[in-house]
């Protein structure tokens, strides 16, 4: 016999998740592309530390974001741990330099990845000039979504969501 599954309330799911409602994404966008225009950057992208992307800014043409999201996550996991022999907690900023493109990521609160593409169109000073200000931007809208109390508007789980959901599958399979 199964355990009764526990339904999740919005709140909580928002704080051991990242969520974010279209609001949010368009604010991100927003901040993201003005990002861009300062720096000089070719792309910027928000991923979450699991590897999953967020959004993006920029031109991406031939880069497959699945692939770059999971590598970026996959880096910095193990940049941590580096940062962890030498007897930090983490390293907040990396930065990779190839012949033309350069990736610089960095952390922004304490569960996504600024990820920015640029090449000699800019410098790696106005780059992490302009990173320091988004991240610092990024974080003060993380927190405004995190704390926000879902009203009307919001598309909240309602109490019985997660049975009433349940109900409706078993309908289907059976």
């Amino acid at each position: 016999m199964k355990a009764p599954q526990k339904s999740i309330s919005d709140s909580k799911l928002r704080h051991t998740r990242l969520v974010f409602y279209k609001d949010d994404i368009d604010l991100i966008d927003k901040v993201l592309a003005e990002f861009l225009r300062l720096s000089g950057s070719k792309c910027a992208l928000l991923i979450d530390k699991e590897g999953h992307l967020v959004t993006r800014q920029g031109e991406v043409k031939t880069i497959n974001m699945d692939t770059i999201s999971a590598l970026v996550a996959g880096s910095f996991a193990a940049t941590k741990e580096m940062a962890k022999l030498l007897g930090e907690d983490q390293f907040s900023c990396l930065f990779h330099q190839g012949e033309r493109d350069n990736i610089q990521l960095s952390l922004v609160g304490d569960r996504t990845l600024l990820t920015i593409l640029f090449d000699d169109r800019t410098t790696v000073g106005m780059v992490r000039l302009y990173a320091n200000e988004t991240c610092k931007k990024l974080a003060q809208l993380f927190d405004a979504a995190a704390t926000r109390v879902p009203g009307k508007d919001d598309a909240a789980l309602d109490e019985g969501y997660g049975d009433q959901s349940k109900d409706a599958l078993d309908k289907f399979f059976s």
